[in-house]
């Protein structure tokens, strides 16, 4: 009886210390978190500018392997939209749900850096290039493509890291 109390203590205190191992790393991945945009400091030419829009940022399958991405944005002409996907950083396709496109495939050459390539109907209509700054408070979103009309547009987005109590 003592062995099983002692053994089913020390997979706890394991179960603990990989649970706090990988929500540390996560808490150190600097794109983890709520990004708002800058409007005022974005631009948008071929685009129309959204009036507002919240990123949330949760890790995927596992620590530094994917992202989890929730945008709330009110548009131009005050529509919501949500948009989400969940993707890991191995170039490959994940659906994505939103207006832009279907699926978003997703690259990660370093802990500030991400690059993502979105697609409609198997056809690239977005690339985008992020860098998150060296103090982690800014991250800039350079993105260029095609809207579902045809239209080229050429964004840089500035997004400031919320501080969430």
């Amino acid at each position: 009886m003592r062995d099983n109390i002692r053994g089913s203590v020390v997979v706890f205190i394991v179960i603990g210390a990989l649970s706090a191992g990988a929500s540390l790393r996560a808490q150190g991945d600097p794109l983890i978190g709520h990004w708002m945009l800058s409007v005022a400091k974005s631009k948008y030419e071929g685009a129309p500018a959204p009036k507002s829009e919240m990123r949330v940022y949760e890790a995927f399958g596992g620590a530094g392997k994917g992202i989890k991405g929730t945008f709330d944005r009110v548009d131009g002409a005050g529509k919501k939209i949500t948009i989400t996907y969940a993707a890991m950083y191995d170039g490959k396709d994940y659906k994505y749900n939103g207006p832009d496109a279907d699926t978003i495939a997703l690259a990660r050459p370093n802990a500030n850096t991400l690059d993502a390539t979105l697609k409609r109907g198997g056809k690239v209509v977005q690339t985008t290039h992020s860098v998150i700054s060296a103090d982690g408070k800014t991250r800039t979103q350079m993105a260029t493509g095609t809207d579902a009309e045809g239209h080229k547009f050429t964004i840089t987005a500035v997004f400031e890291k919320q501080t969430t109590s």
